[in-house]
């Protein structure tokens, strides 16, 4: 009789979940020149779709690697731009959070983002959540750090939640739509199933 170990340990961290992180991570710094910039009196804002590949990375790779892979693809667009370099920190924690809540959404119950009402649910929360910290950060560091005005402190920040807020709607229905597709890609290819790999059956159990 051969009994199958429940307790094995969990499975490690691999060349492909590095992989698939790193291109999804790229795709989001790719995604982000596809851009149309707004100034404000606070400075400069923008409406793009990197925001179409973090929620599409969260729901694709689950919460920690879909976050990962938006967090550093979008950390390192700041990094290259001066305008918003001080901030990378911070939205590499932003977009992680977003990324983290779609995928952790869209895969939970072993739905693997095949569930739509669970996916538009944790994109939505996902966004939302981004909103926020993003819209608090701002207007911390504009009018208690930088002691602007509170009228031009407030006027970006209506600027900025306008294009936030078409950049979540963008991105929460490019991502739904670019998921099938993608998910199709990964399982052909085979890579799907090195990051996720079948569970085996609970008390798998075979008599002599």
């Amino acid at each position: 009789m051969s009994i199958q170990n429940e307790n094995s340990p969990k499975k490690r961290i691999g060349t492909y979940d590095v992989v698939v992180v790193g291109l999804m991570a790229a795709l989001c710094f790719a995604a982000i020149y596809i851009k149309i910039d707004i100034p404000t009196p606070m400075g400069k804002t923008m409406m793009h779709l990197g925001n179409v590949i973090c929620l599409l990375s969260g729901m694709l790779l689950g919460g920690v690697r879909g976050g990962l892979a938006a967090g550093i693809g979008t950390m390192f667009y700041d990094l290259t731009d001066p305008a918003f370099v001080a901030g990378a920190p911070f939205t590499f924690l932003f977009k992680f959070i977003m990324a983290f809540i779609a995928g952790a959404i869209a895969r939970s119950g072993g739905a693997e983002g095949k569930n739509i009402p669970k996916n538009v649910l944790g994109c939505v929360l996902g966004e939302i959540a981004y909103i926020i910290l993003y819209l608090g950060k701002s207007f911390i560091s504009s009018y208690y750090l930088q002691k602007n005005a509170l009228e031009a402190v407030l006027a970006s920040l209506v600027t900025k939640l306008t294009s936030s807020t078409i950049n979540a709607v963008v991105a929460i229905i490019g991502s739904i739509v670019l998921l099938p597709v993608f998910m199709t890609v990964m399982k052909k290819s085979g890579v799907y199933m090195k990051i996720f790999p079948p569970k085996p059956a609970e008390n798998n159990v075979s008599s002599m």
